[in-house]
């Protein structure tokens, strides 16, 4: 089993996080991807952040952290809005899933 700090932007406070939902080594992120290990992450009480969410997905990618631009951006954040919807707040209603995205109403806890 190798460290999840052996990939590429997992660092000590990512790699605690995952462990905290029982994702404990490289090969078992790898093998999950980074949708379903970001899902595990919600489901286990992490907030949803945009940023965390692409992050692993260039982790995973081997590429740098700040290298998703554009059109792929666009198509992870529809993602990443996907999985928070089903994952994070599905009891919320659609006037307060809007009214978070604009940062009006605080997330539960």
């Amino acid at each position: 089993m190798t460290a999840l700090t052996s990939i590429k932007n997992i660092g000590p406070a990512f790699e605690s996080s995952l462990k905290s939902v029982g994702i404990t080594s490289a090969e078992q992120l790898r093998e999950m991807g980074a949708d379903a290990a970001y899902t595990r992450l919600l489901q286990g009480g992490s907030k949803p952040h945009f940023i965390g969410y692409y992050v692993l997905h260039m982790a995973l990618q081997g590429r740098p952290w700040n290298d998703c631009k554009g059109e792929e951006k666009k198509a992870l954040r529809k993602q990443f809005d996907k999985i928070k919807s089903q994952s994070f707040d599905a009891e919320r209603s659609e006037l307060e899933r809007i009214l978070d995205q604009i940062g009006v109403i605080e997330t539960p806890k």
